[in-house]
């Protein structure tokens, strides 16, 4: 699954949005809502380094940018959605993602499972991430003004980067023998709190903490994750949105279809349009 949100795209949704808000004046806005659905923009920002074992072969600690040119920095769309059936029980799920390509002459050797990369030889690398996020709130404490409880989230990162050797390191063309793909899932879960606030009629703020550190499907990760947002409903129904989102992970992958290292921290601001009731 693959669906980057471009912005015409989004532009069309929060037009309908924002036609659909004109019929109903602004109201209270509570800490918490039954639906709540978003889209806008990430500006974002991941950071990742990996290594790439191979059958015999350890890789090499690889930073994606300084070493293969892949800029991490990007604005990209995301869509998320929260439901609250029950008064204390909330439900949540994002999703977004990002793909990038460069081709850079290697300033060091490098080595991609069995293969290995001369300095000087010329690659073309490609990265795409896929990011998939459920999350579960249980409202211990849900008063008129502000609401608390236990959060227990996931993001389940899927990483793809593909090399292929363009130029050798005389300047000659290079066949597809030396091409190498390599494909990690990676998934960050994350313990914590969340909390809700209306400090004014039509202005919400909230928050997100988390941390776990276990071993699950064959990945030793440590992950982190803080979220701060500031929501404004001018319209009853719809309104903007404004947060800060970080996620670093840190994990030892022994899978079947990778072997090694990676280290990720995906972190930007988020805005967009929300659509609740």
């Amino acid at each position: 699954m693959s669906c980057t949100l471009r912005p015409t795209s989004l532009a069309s949704i929060g037009l309908a949005f924002g036609l659909l808000a004109i019929v109903r004046p602004a109201a209270a806005v509570e800490p918490l809502d039954t639906f709540n659905l978003r889209v806008g923009g990430y500006l974002n920002r991941f950071d990742t380094d990996l290594r790439a074992n191979g059958e015999t072969t350890s890789g090499t600690d690889i930073k994606l940018d300084n070493d293969l040119g892949l800029d991490q920095g990007n604005t990209i769309g995301f869509v998320g959605l929260n439901w609250r059936p029950l008064d204390h029980h909330e439900f949540g799920f994002s999703y977004y993602n990002d793909n990038v390509s460069a081709t850079r002459q290697l300033q060091r050797d490098i080595t991609v499972r069995d293969t290995v990369y001369h300095a000087n030889s010329t690659v073309r690398a490609e990265y795409k991430l896929d990011a998939y996020e459920v999350n579960y709130v249980w409202w211990g404490a849900s008063h008129e003004r502000w609401a608390l409880g236990p959060r227990v989230g996931l993001i389940w990162y899927q990483l793809k980067l593909g090399l292929d050797l363009k130029l050798d390191t005389a300047g000659n063309q290079a066949g597809t023998s030396a091409s190498e793909d390599v494909d990690a899932d990676l998934p960050s879960p994350t313990i914590g709190a969340a909390w809700r606030w209306t400090p004014a009629k039509d202005w919400r703020i909230s928050a997100d903490l988390g941390y776990f550190k276990a071993n699950i499907n064959d990945v030793d990760a440590e992950v982190t994750y803080g979220r701060l947002g500031v929501e404004w409903y001018p319209w009853q129904r719809v309104g903007f949105l404004l947060d800060y989102t970080a996620n670093k992970i840190s994990a030892s992958v022994d899978q079947s279809r990778f072997n090694g290292n990676v280290h990720l921290r995906d972190q930007g601001v988020r805005v967009g349009v929300a659509y609740r009731f």
